[in-house]
């Protein structure tokens, strides 16, 4: 899913300015009566530091965590939540139910932040509820319906808000993709017009200045005619030669893109069921490696599609690695390369790179390249 927040959020950046300038405005709102609530008690100076600290990494990670989360993923998404749940026991644990104000500002990170879906409605409506347990508890009766409801009400709309901006992110991502789609059918349309109107407009040049210095070749010696057979012979391998590069031309631009490679990927995994987690864009990877790492995206996936009963793929780009990742059976101990394997190892090789396969994360089988 939204490791996939990897593409989920990359184009989403207006979504995390706008997250942290209202997170910023909501802190400031409570700045002053936080400060009141620990400094203007009957507590020791230690207890003030303490608590004064504990708010302020509670803040800082309200602010900043959710939007990382946005960026790295589901894990990274988990790993905020429970951050914010401990930072907030131990709030209370110093402050008591007096704490229980933070609870709105947990809702909303909550709300925000990269989870499976689903799991942060339900970790919402469980806030909610152990929010009226709490004032119920404590004997808060005038806060009692109020602040669950301000719990509930403000981690629905964020939810909400954030799955507006997931989506948002995830329309760019795909307008993106469908751009470097037109682009590369766009470039293989015209490589075919090349290959089929200069190609043979060349072949046949070459052809006929053959066939006219093989004539000339015939005629009786003279100086013009030998002069004559010269220039032929340089019209027919300067042909040649427009044929030759016309054709290099034309496999450049047919050849395999890690542009087009993300596409194809994206399609075949999600036909076949996979759960697809793919960069939405390669912009990272420098022009001397899209054709390499094209080559290692299609065979990493063909092994996925084929062999592995993964039910996610997971693919990282940058400028020097692509790793293809998932959560099926794994490498099989003592198995050789296959043919496809091999030949990406071989391609690896000749760039000075190195192949590396094992298992991944996920459980499943990992192929990493670093060059």
């Amino acid at each position: 899913m939204a490791e996939t927040m990897t593409e989920t959020m990359t184009a989403g950046r207006r979504g995390p300015r706008g997250w942290i300038v209202g997170a910023g405005f909501s802190i400031l709102l409570w700045a002053w009566p936080t400060w009141d609530l620990v400094w203007s008690v009957e507590e020791p100076l230690g207890w003030k530091a303490v608590s004064s600290a504990l708010l302020v990494a509670f803040f800082a990670a309200y602010a900043f965590l959710p939007p990382i989360s946005w960026r790295r993923g589901v894990r990274t998404g988990i790993a905020t939540v429970c951050t914010l749940l401990a930072l907030n026991v131990a709030i209370i644990a110093m402050m008591g139910t007096e704490a229980l104000w933070t609870w709105p500002f947990l809702s909303c990170a909550i709300a925000m932040t990269a989870l499976p879906r689903r799991l942060d409605l339900a970790l919402i409506i469980g806030l909610s509820a152990a929010s009226l347990a709490a004032q119920v508890m404590a004997g808060n009766l005038h806060q009692t319906f109020t602040q669950p409801a301000l719990v509930l009400s403000l981690g629905l709309m964020m939810s909400a808000f954030g799955r507006l901006i997931r989506q948002t992110a995830r329309l760019r991502a795909a307008q993106t993709e469908l751009a470097d789609t037109a682009v590369a059918a766009e470039r293989s349309r015209m490589a075919r017009d090349m290959h089929d109107i200069l190609g043979h407009s060349l072949t046949v040049i070459a052809i006929k200045a053959e066939l006219a210095g093989r004539m000339l070749e015939e005629a009786p010696a003279n100086p013009a005619g030998a002069r004559a057979a010269a220039e032929i012979t340089a019209v027919q391998d300067l042909a040649r030669g427009a044929l030759a590069d016309i054709r290099a031309t034309v496999a450049g631009y047919r050849g395999v893109n890690v542009l087009a490679e993300l596409a194809v990927a994206r399609n075949a995994l999600e036909s076949a069921g996979i759960d697809a987690e793919l960069p939405g864009t390669a912009d990272l990877v420098p022009s001397r490696h899209r054709e390499l790492f094209g080559w290692i995206l299609r065979e990493g996936v063909t092994n996925v599609l084929r062999h592995s009963g993964a039910a996610r793929c997971r693919v990282g780009l940058t400028a020097s690695t692509v790793v293809v990742e998932d959560d099926g059976v794994g490498p099989v101990s003592g198995a050789a390369f296959g043919t496809g394997l091999s030949g990406i190892r071989e391609r690896v090789g000749t760039a000075g790179g190195t192949l590396s396969i094992g298992i991944s994360d996920m459980g499943g089988f990992r192929l990493e390249v670093d060059v």
